[in-house]
């Protein structure tokens, strides 16, 4: 039996990892560590730091870095998504099958949330189906929805009304949702806000939210719209990668 621990650590603060958190990274026998290449070497290293201060001396916890498998560009979205779950799984599995040939606790580090656009649990599932006896465990973590708002020091939603999470991609293709006037956009791969009449949209936008470099920009979308596409494109740039995260609102 293999107890896969999914654990949110947040944005990669330490501040913003929670003691439940901690304890399934001291409860693990090996803690996995995905490489994404040298564009995101940024993300390793976060994750480096936090075992470094999150293990506590002594423990048996073993940290293992692996290459994590690359999705492929494909005008077919999802095919390609498939794929590269698929390869990720294989991965996986023989990391289990090296480190805990009979059994134990494996952890991985999820930023942000497991349950919130991220498939971890959906590539588990994928073990289960090949033959590995598994037991998923969730230590749930601050997503940069919850960043980005705190730094904002806004609510997500405007009183009385409903707010959607989506992503760039679906915004791009579906432009905003009916009957909705509070839209955040999480995994958008370049200004999908572009694709928008700006007219009466107001937004709060946020990149590296919760790491020294954070960067903060909000206003209404017709008047900041160009300086924030000008700014991410700079900081990807400068760091080879970005994350970032933003809330619409038509007030």
């Amino acid at each position: 039996m293999i107890e896969l621990a999914f654990i949110g650590i947040g944005t990669g603060n330490p501040d913003h990892v929670t003691l439940s958190a901690i304890r399934a990274l001291n409860d693990a026998d090996v803690v996995l560590l995905p490489r994404k290449g040298e564009a995101k070497a940024d993300l390793v290293d976060l994750r480096r730091m936090l075992c470094e201060r999150l293990l506590e001396p002594g423990r048996s916890a073993k940290v293992v870095e692996f290459d994590l498998p690359t999705r492929r560009d494909s005008a077919d979205y999802l095919m390609a998504v498939e794929e590269w779950h698929t390869a990720i799984a294989t991965v996986w599995g023989e990391m289990a099958d090296t480190y805990l040939p009979d059994g134990g606790r494996a952890a991985l580090m999820i930023w942000g949330d497991p349950s919130l656009y991220d498939s971890s649990l959906r590539i588990a599932e994928r073990l289960s189906e090949r033959g590995k006896t598994l037991e998923v465990r969730v230590i749930p973590g601050i997503t940069s929805i919850q960043v980005l708002t705190a730094e904002h020091r806004i609510p997500l939603n405007a009183l009385s009304e409903p707010v959607l999470i989506t992503t760039g991609r679906r915004l791009r293709e579906r432009g905003w949702p009916v009957e909705v006037p509070n839209v955040a956009v999480m995994l958008d791969s370049g200004s999908a806000f572009d694709t928008l009449s700006p007219k009466g949209i107001y937004i709060w936008w946020g990149a590296y939210l919760g790491m020294d470099k954070q960067c903060l920009i909000k206003g209404w979308l017709s008047e900041v719209g160009s300086h924030i596409t000008a700014r991410r494109a700079k900081l990807r740039e400068e760091n080879g990668w970005i994350m970032d995260v933003y809330l619409l609102a038509k007030p």
